[in-house]
């Protein structure tokens, strides 16, 4: 068999499937198994790292800020939400000083929308509307984060919820049902624990194999539907807030990333295509379907406390979204009175990024003193 044939056969359209679909479930195992192994490497570190991290996030500001600061510099709040499975699944990190993080990735995962939105700022209207459609979602999240976050400090209802939500589903078996995944993972958890007797190797390995393999399901769930939404996004999909809602939803499910999935319509808010309006259902569904990731990597770990934990951040979406919807209009307002600042003048852009970006060196300060 010759290159031509070769090539022939790859051009198949049922052979891509099949290869895309074995890519798709060997990345998927890479993520799950890095999640297992990086509790592994917790629990060698032993109990004087488990009490430095402890006493680092006890303070729950600490931690929420940690949360925006670790989010806003790897920009995916659906690694940082599984590494804080991870530690919690490795029991040396309490439930309590988890969700503040949980919460500050909210925040931290918004600020590609910014950075994307800068593409127009060669030409005013386009860069007005670019901005309005970036920022609303760092509006919402911030006023989740305003409202939800000292309710929980008092009355731990958040966690007090998703313990129930967890133990329910546990009991009828939902986390079982991945024991047979636990099974394929171990072989190769143990295989490297053996090889790799140092616990900070493994932790690095485990980091690593979880950036690449979240890079890689990125770029290929990216590339098998980006091109065909963005068709369907243009036209179609923003008749209503409830369809608009549900593509966001979608889209950040396939794609786990609440940053590819909203940075891809501010272009579209820019040009005109959308309006603020129009996108604003779908940022609350891409924050929804973020937690499909934590949600995965809690079920890899089969740990109540690590499931409690994606529920938290499933829930704390879904309560800002039943409390900030109704009142929309505000941080709709909100943003296109900021994009009409900075879009003003040459001075006046220059005052929102730096003000922009002070917003996101406020958690350095508070963490370092």
């Amino acid at each position: 068999m010759n290159l031509l044939d070769w090539r022939k056969i790859f051009k198949n359209p049922y052979v891509k499937f099949i290869l895309n679909l074995i890519l798709i479930l060997t990345v998927l195992y890479l993520f799950l198994f890095s999640i297992k192994l990086m509790g592994t490497s917790f629990k060698m570190f032993g109990k004087e790292f488990a009490e430095n991290i402890i006493s680092t996030t006890s303070n729950p500001l600490i931690a929420l800020f940690i949360g925006i600061l670790a989010t806003s510099l790897i920009q995916s709040s659906s690694t940082t939400t599984s590494m804080v499975v991870g530690l919690v699944a490795s029991g040396i990190f309490p439930l309590a000083n988890a969700i503040p993080i949980i919460m500050g990735a909210n925040i931290g995962t918004t600020v590609t929308n910014t950075i994307v939105s800068m593409a127009h700022i060669t030409r005013k209207l386009e860069f007005k509307r670019a901005i309005a459609g970036s920022i609303v979602h760092d509006i919402f999240n911030v006023m989740t984060v305003i409202v939800l976050f000292p309710l929980e400090m008092k009355f731990h209802f958040l966690e007090k919820l998703s313990s129930v939500l967890a133990g329910f589903f546990v009991d009828f078996g939902g986390a079982k049902l991945f024991n047979p995944l636990n099974a394929i993972l171990n072989p190769a958890i143990l295989f490297v624990k053996d090889t790799v007797s140092a616990p900070s190797y493994i932790l690095a390995i485990s980091i690593v194999v979880m950036f690449a393999s979240l890079i890689a399901l990125v770029k290929i769930m990216r590339g098998l539907i980006i091109t065909k939404a963005k068709v369907l996004l243009d036209y179609y999909l923003f008749r209503n807030d409830r369809t608009s809602f549900g593509v966001g939803l979608g889209i950040t499910t396939i794609v786990q990333s609440s940053s590819i999935s909203t940075s891809m319509i501010v272009p579209l808010v820019g040009s005109g295509l959308l309006t603020i309006r129009q996108i604003f259902p779908y940022t609350l569904g891409a924050n929804i379907g973020t937690t499909s990731t934590a949600m995965m990597a809690s079920m890899a770990t089969a740990n109540p406390i690590a499931i409690t934990v994606a529920f938290v951040h499933l829930l704390f979406n879904i309560f800002g979204i039943i409390i900030i919807y109704p009142i929309r209009e505000i941080p709709i307002k909100l943003a296109e009175r900021i994009a009409e600042f900075a879009s003003k003048s040459r001075r006046n852009t220059v005052y929102f990024i730096i003000s922009y970006c002070t917003l996101y060196l406020i958690p350095i300060i508070f963490i370092i003193f």
